[in-house]
Protein backbone atom coordinates (compact mmCIF):
# COMPACT_ATOMS: atom_id res chain seq x y z
CA UNK A 1 0.00 0.00 0.00
CA UNK A 2 2.65 2.83 0.70
CA UNK A 3 4.94 1.71 -1.99
CA UNK A 4 2.22 1.50 -5.20
CA UNK A 5 2.24 5.37 -5.86
CA UNK A 6 5.77 5.10 -6.04
CA UNK A 7 5.85 2.42 -8.49
CA UNK A 8 3.02 4.40 -10.36
CA UNK A 9 5.06 7.54 -10.57
CA UNK A 10 8.27 5.67 -11.07
CA UNK A 11 6.49 3.92 -14.46
CA UNK A 12 5.23 7.22 -15.40
CA UNK A 13 8.70 8.84 -15.42
CA UNK A 14 10.34 5.88 -17.61
CA UNK A 15 6.90 5.82 -20.31
CA UNK A 16 7.96 9.66 -20.69
CA UNK A 17 11.59 9.04 -20.91
CA UNK A 18 11.92 10.44 -24.26
CA UNK A 19 9.86 13.18 -22.87
CA UNK A 20 10.83 14.99 -19.45
CA UNK A 21 8.92 17.69 -19.64
CA UNK A 22 5.83 16.06 -20.04
CA UNK A 23 6.43 14.06 -17.18
CA UNK A 24 7.34 17.76 -15.53
CA UNK A 25 4.12 18.82 -16.15
CA UNK A 26 2.02 15.93 -14.84
CA UNK A 27 3.98 14.70 -12.76
CA UNK A 28 3.27 16.96 -9.54
CA UNK A 29 -0.59 16.41 -10.48
CA UNK A 30 -0.70 13.03 -10.00
CA UNK A 31 1.67 13.08 -7.00
CA UNK A 32 -1.51 14.09 -5.54
CA UNK A 33 -3.78 11.82 -6.85
CA UNK A 34 -2.46 8.69 -6.86
CA UNK A 35 -2.27 8.75 -2.56
CA UNK A 36 -6.17 9.97 -3.17
CA UNK A 37 -7.15 6.86 -4.68
CA UNK A 38 -4.91 4.60 -3.25
CA UNK A 39 -6.24 5.64 0.38
CA UNK A 40 -9.63 5.61 -1.09
CA UNK A 41 -9.81 2.27 -1.83
CA UNK A 42 -7.85 0.63 0.81
CA UNK A 43 -9.75 2.66 3.78
CA UNK A 44 -13.28 1.85 1.90
CA UNK A 45 -12.16 -2.03 2.15
CA UNK A 46 -10.49 -2.04 5.05
CA UNK A 47 -13.27 -0.39 6.98
CA UNK A 48 -16.46 -2.60 4.98
CA UNK A 49 -14.49 -5.77 6.59
CA UNK A 50 -14.37 -4.24 9.85
CA UNK A 51 -18.52 -3.47 9.55
CA UNK A 52 -18.88 -6.92 8.00
CA UNK A 53 -17.01 -8.62 10.20
CA UNK A 54 -18.69 -7.40 13.37
CA UNK A 55 -15.85 -5.25 14.59
CA UNK A 56 -17.48 -2.24 14.12
CA UNK A 57 -20.70 -3.30 15.95
CA UNK A 58 -18.89 -4.42 18.92
CA UNK A 59 -16.61 -1.24 19.21
CA UNK A 60 -20.38 0.47 18.61
CA UNK A 61 -21.32 -1.00 22.04
CA UNK A 62 -18.97 0.75 23.49
CA UNK A 63 -19.70 3.93 25.40
CA UNK A 64 -17.77 6.17 22.38
CA UNK A 65 -19.58 8.15 20.25
CA UNK A 66 -19.87 7.75 16.06
CA UNK A 67 -17.30 11.22 15.53
CA UNK A 68 -14.86 9.42 17.98
CA UNK A 69 -14.67 5.77 16.16
CA UNK A 70 -14.34 7.85 12.74
CA UNK A 71 -11.93 10.25 13.76
CA UNK A 72 -9.73 7.24 15.55
CA UNK A 73 -10.13 5.11 11.90
CA UNK A 74 -8.92 8.65 10.14
CA UNK A 75 -6.07 8.84 12.51
CA UNK A 76 -4.71 5.46 11.70
CA UNK A 77 -5.25 5.60 7.93
CA UNK A 78 -4.33 8.80 7.79
CA UNK A 79 -0.78 7.67 9.75
CA UNK A 80 -0.47 5.58 7.16
CA UNK A 81 -1.00 8.48 4.46
CA UNK A 82 1.68 10.87 5.70
CA UNK A 83 3.96 8.08 5.35
CA UNK A 84 2.80 7.08 1.91
CA UNK A 85 2.79 10.70 0.63
CA UNK A 86 6.14 11.27 2.47
CA UNK A 87 7.65 8.45 0.29
CA UNK A 88 6.25 9.55 -3.18
CA UNK A 89 6.95 13.35 -3.08
CA UNK A 90 10.70 12.30 -2.33
CA UNK A 91 10.58 9.92 -4.88
CA UNK A 92 9.81 12.24 -7.30
CA UNK A 93 11.80 15.15 -6.17
CA UNK A 94 14.98 13.89 -5.70
CA UNK A 95 15.20 10.47 -7.87
CA UNK A 96 13.20 11.28 -10.53
CA UNK A 97 14.17 14.59 -10.42
CA UNK A 98 10.70 16.41 -10.99
CA UNK A 99 11.27 19.99 -11.54
CA UNK A 100 9.51 21.83 -9.38
CA UNK A 101 9.81 25.78 -8.98
CA UNK A 102 8.36 25.94 -5.61
CA UNK A 103 9.53 24.14 -2.42
CA UNK A 104 9.23 20.08 -2.34
CA UNK A 105 7.89 20.98 1.11
CA UNK A 106 5.17 22.11 0.12
CA UNK A 107 4.37 19.60 -2.92
CA UNK A 108 4.53 17.48 0.30
CA UNK A 109 1.69 19.13 2.40
CA UNK A 110 -1.16 18.84 -0.72
CA UNK A 111 -0.02 15.24 -1.12
CA UNK A 112 -0.79 14.28 2.02
CA UNK A 113 -4.08 16.44 2.48
CA UNK A 114 -5.36 14.64 -1.45
CA UNK A 115 -4.28 11.05 0.60
CA UNK A 116 -6.26 12.37 4.32
CA UNK A 117 -9.22 13.31 1.85
CA UNK A 118 -8.77 9.65 -0.26
CA UNK A 119 -9.52 8.38 3.96
CA UNK A 120 -12.26 10.20 4.21
CA UNK A 121 -14.02 9.47 1.42
CA UNK A 122 -12.82 5.56 2.22
CA UNK A 123 -14.43 5.73 5.61
CA UNK A 124 -17.72 7.72 3.98
CA UNK A 125 -18.57 5.39 0.72
CA UNK A 126 -18.10 2.22 3.48
CA UNK A 127 -21.45 3.07 4.68
CA UNK A 128 -23.70 2.18 1.97
CA UNK A 129 -21.34 -1.02 0.36
CA UNK A 130 -22.21 -4.23 1.44
CA UNK A 131 -19.43 -6.01 -0.22
CA UNK A 132 -15.75 -5.19 -0.95
CA UNK A 133 -16.93 -5.93 -4.47
CA UNK A 134 -19.36 -3.09 -4.50
CA UNK A 135 -16.82 -0.42 -2.29
CA UNK A 136 -14.66 -0.94 -5.29
CA UNK A 137 -17.15 -0.69 -7.85
CA UNK A 138 -18.22 3.27 -6.15
CA UNK A 139 -14.44 4.50 -7.42
CA UNK A 140 -16.02 4.92 -11.03
CA UNK A 141 -18.57 7.26 -9.31
CA UNK A 142 -16.68 8.90 -7.21
CA UNK A 143 -13.45 9.15 -8.32
CA UNK A 144 -12.97 8.90 -11.97
CA UNK A 145 -15.09 12.25 -12.94
CA UNK A 146 -12.70 14.02 -10.67
CA UNK A 147 -10.30 12.29 -12.83
CA UNK A 148 -11.54 13.59 -15.79
CA UNK A 149 -12.57 16.97 -14.85
CA UNK A 150 -9.45 17.98 -12.56
CA UNK A 151 -7.78 19.92 -15.27
CA UNK A 152 -5.23 16.47 -15.57
CA UNK A 153 -5.84 16.39 -19.08
CA UNK A 154 -6.80 19.89 -20.31
CA UNK A 155 -7.50 23.24 -18.46
CA UNK A 156 -10.39 23.87 -16.70
CA UNK A 157 -11.25 26.88 -18.55
CA UNK A 158 -10.98 25.02 -21.68
CA UNK A 159 -13.82 22.74 -21.18
CA UNK A 160 -17.31 23.40 -21.59
CA UNK A 161 -18.70 25.98 -19.26
CA UNK A 162 -21.01 22.91 -17.50
CA UNK A 163 -18.05 20.81 -16.96
CA UNK A 164 -16.00 23.78 -15.48
CA UNK A 165 -18.55 24.64 -13.43
CA UNK A 166 -18.58 21.11 -11.79
CA UNK A 167 -15.18 20.56 -11.90
CA UNK A 168 -15.42 24.00 -9.48
CA UNK A 169 -16.98 21.49 -6.98
CA UNK A 170 -14.72 19.01 -7.10
CA UNK A 171 -12.33 18.62 -4.52
CA UNK A 172 -9.64 16.86 -6.50
CA UNK A 173 -9.71 20.05 -9.09
CA UNK A 174 -8.19 22.16 -6.06
CA UNK A 175 -5.57 19.26 -5.54
CA UNK A 176 -4.23 19.69 -8.80
CA UNK A 177 -4.19 23.49 -8.44
CA UNK A 178 -2.47 23.56 -5.24
CA UNK A 179 0.27 21.16 -6.96
CA UNK A 180 0.35 23.43 -10.07
CA UNK A 181 0.98 26.44 -8.22
CA UNK A 182 4.02 24.85 -6.22
CA UNK A 183 5.25 23.81 -9.90
CA UNK A 184 5.18 27.18 -11.29
CA UNK A 185 5.88 29.76 -8.45
CA UNK A 186 8.73 30.29 -5.94
CA UNK A 187 6.85 31.60 -3.04
CA UNK A 188 3.48 31.14 -1.46
CA UNK A 189 0.55 32.46 -3.17
CA UNK A 190 -2.61 33.25 -1.81
CA UNK A 191 -4.26 30.64 -4.66
CA UNK A 192 -2.29 27.46 -3.17
CA UNK A 193 -3.44 28.92 0.44
CA UNK A 194 -7.12 28.95 -0.61
CA UNK A 195 -6.55 24.80 -2.31
CA UNK A 196 -5.06 23.76 0.73
CA UNK A 197 -7.57 25.36 2.59
CA UNK A 198 -10.74 23.94 0.23
CA UNK A 199 -9.12 20.42 0.23
CA UNK A 200 -8.99 20.04 4.04
CA UNK A 201 -12.27 21.60 4.44
CA UNK A 202 -13.58 19.22 2.00
CA UNK A 203 -11.89 16.48 4.19
CA UNK A 204 -12.97 17.28 7.35
CA UNK A 205 -17.05 17.94 5.68
CA UNK A 206 -16.85 14.10 4.22
CA UNK A 207 -15.23 12.63 7.74
CA UNK A 208 -18.28 14.57 9.24
CA UNK A 209 -20.53 12.97 7.05
CA UNK A 210 -18.86 9.50 7.55
CA UNK A 211 -19.89 10.03 11.42
CA UNK A 212 -23.64 11.18 10.93
CA UNK A 213 -23.77 7.91 8.30
CA UNK A 214 -22.37 5.31 10.29
CA UNK A 215 -24.69 2.88 11.65
CA UNK A 216 -24.56 0.97 15.11
CA UNK A 217 -25.64 -2.03 13.20
CA UNK A 218 -24.98 -3.94 10.21
CA UNK A 219 -27.11 -5.29 7.92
Amino acid sequence: MLLIPCVMLFLLRYVFDGSPRTFNSIGASLLGIFPLITMFLVTSIATLRERTSGTLERLLTLPLGKADLIAGYALAFGTLAIIQSALATGLAVWFLDLDVTGSPWLLLVVAVLDALLGTALGLFISAFATSEFQAVQFMPAVIFPQLLLCGLFTPRPDMHPVLEAISNALPMSYAVDGMNEVLKNTDLTANFIRDVLIVAACALLVLALGAATLRRRTT
